[in-house]
């Protein structure tokens, strides 16, 4: 199982790298799932040899979907 050990060492990484998972505004329970989305979409498409084709695709998603309000993505204050 070195795969597996090796997404959760660069997930792990990752988290902690670039949300600063010691700060205040560490990844907070509630905002779980959209981070590993992220980290899935990036750690799929990080042999990409196109990205021309990946941005037009999600520009696709952007228009097809209702925009998100603020307070839906980040949540209300006080709200765990």
């Amino acid at each position: 199982m070195p795969a597996v050990h090796r997404v959760a060492s660069l997930l792990k990484r990752w988290l902690l790298g670039t949300h600063q998972g010691t700060h205040r505004r560490a990844v907070q329970a509630r905002q779980l799932d959209a981070y590993l989305d992220e980290f899935a979409f990036r750690f799929n498409r990080r042999r990409a040899g196109h990205v021309g084709p990946l941005f037009h695709r999600s520009l696709q998603h952007a228009n097809a979907h209702q925009p998100e309000p603020y307070t839906t993505i980040r949540g209300r204050p006080g709200e765990r």
